[in-house]
């Protein structure tokens, strides 16, 4: 089980950040969902719970899924005051997300579509130069309502 305590790292400016790195498995999406829940409770946001741990497991499985990657990060974030985002980063820059469609009878497909449905908004960044990335991080926004 993970809890604040373990290595997490915690931005000393700006607004509050906290990631880790985790294996690039589909069983990690237990423990994110779970460091996601206990940074909400710190923020005290726990009403984006449920939306931003769907995300969370839809994240991590896609790049589970879709990349080569032994690692990943995932990275909880409050932008400004009245948003909260989740990220996932991991070093396959070339695999980018697409918005697809599943058929009726497909078993998997949909997670960028259930992305789509819960978040305010998604998409990806490229870090590192624009001609030669090493990373890309895939990202969801949720808006954090009456926020002080």
């Amino acid at each position: 089980m993970t809890s604040l305590t373990t290595q997490v790292h915690v931005a000393s400016v700006g607004h509050p950040t906290y990631c880790q790195t985790f294996p690039c498995e589909p069983s990690t999406a237990e423990v994110g969902r779970q460091l996601l829940r206990d940074v909400l409770g710190i923020w005290r946001l726990d009403e984006l719970a449920d939306h931003a741990a769907l995300i969370v497991t839809e994240l991590i499985a896609n790049a589970a899924r879709h990349t080569p990657c032994n690692e990943i990060r995932l990275m909880v974030e409050r932008p400004s005051a009245t948003r909260l985002r989740v990220g996932v980063l991991d070093r396959a820059p070339t695999s980018l997300p697409t918005l697809g469609e599943a058929d009726v009878d497909d078993e998997s497909g949909r997670g960028l579509l259930l992305i789509d449905s819960v978040a305010d908004r998604w998409g990806y960044d490229l870090h590192g130069s624009g001609r030669r990335p090493w990373a890309k991080e895939v990202w969801a926004e949720l808006r954090i309502k009456d926020a002080a």
